[in-house]
């Protein structure tokens, strides 16, 4: 991003200095996936489309590309309604999947799909801020952890809980594949009044919540907290051309890679004093 687009984009959002009262802002953040619930009632599978370009950003996901001396193993957090797990599995017939989400609706979908099959996935639902994965997957035993498009609907305050529970499922040597809004994106920009919560966060008119992050956030958040090491951290940026209108726009990506270190004890220590939420004092309501 050059200086002269992020000082603009800065003056845009400095404009905005009306934040969503307290009570509403708890609210939005403990009904985040009752809201995600309700996206899914509404829209069932048709909204996003199969995500088809992942293998050409991660090659991690290529078929062929190794990770263990076994068949290996993916988790995608925030799965939605499959529209990763699909193309992934079609792609790579050696690989197994696990997929959650914490909206049971969506999950529901995956379930019912007639290309899911429990010998090559298992799709469950998970809060990942306060529900364990280690529950469902045994620990250490994932080579790959997809998280695209799925940090930006948690709170800012409970993205290192779910940073550590997924920590504890990855291979020491495993992959985390990153890819969300980034700051100072076309959709941060255009926000009204009354949409944000707190800097970087906003709510849309549906409830569900839009975080947009920095590079600087992630490295707090995976490098700071969960104790991986950094592979790729960058903005990808797509321009986007009206020639009717003359108009050119920017979408912003925040785009990365993060890897377990071969020790597990560098990344416990790491980790020490982050915790899963409190179960009783961040239930979602349903």
């Amino acid at each position: 991003m050059d200086e002269s687009f992020v000082s603009n984009a800065k003056e845009i959002l400095a404009k905005d200095t009306s934040v969503v009262p307290e009570f509403w802002q708890n609210k939005y953040k403990n009904e985040a996936s009752k809201n995600w619930d309700k996206f899914y009632n509404r829209n069932t599978t048709n909204f996003f489309k199969d995500r088809h370009w992942t293998d050409r950003e991660f090659e991690e996901l290529r078929a062929g590309h190794v990770f263990s001396e076994s068949k290996p193993v993916l988790l995608e957090i925030g799965c939605g309604v499959g529209n990763f797990i699909w193309p992934i599995l079609e792609r790579n017939p050696d690989i197994y999947v696990y997929a959650c989400d914490f909206s049971p609706r969506a999950v529901g979908f995956v379930q019912a799909n007639e290309n899911y099959n429990e010998s090559r996935a298992r799709a469950f639902v998970c809060d990942i801020t306060k529900d364990r994965l280690a529950d469902t997957i045994p620990p250490h035993s994932v080579d790959i952890v997809s998280a695209i498009y799925v940090f930006s609907a948690l709170p800012p305050e409970k993205q290192a809980a779910a940073v550590a529970n997924i920590v504890e499922i990855l291979k020491p040597g495993g992959r985390i594949l990153f890819r969300d809004y980034g700051v100072y994106d076309l959709a941060q920009l255009r926000f009204k009044s009354g949409h944000k919560l707190e800097d970087n966060l906003y709510v849309r008119q549906d409830g569900t919540l839009s975080y947009y992050f920095s590079t600087e956030r992630l490295r707090e958040l995976f490098v700071q907290h969960g104790g991986l090491v950094e592979l790729e951290n960058d903005y990808v940026v797509k321009k986007l051309v009206n020639a009717k209108l003359n108009i050119n726009s920017d979408r912003i990506f925040a785009q990365a890679k993060f890897q377990a270190p071969i020790d597990t004890q560098a990344i416990e220590t790491a980790m020490t004093g982050t915790k899963l939420a409190d179960a009783d004092s961040t239930s979602m309501e349903m």
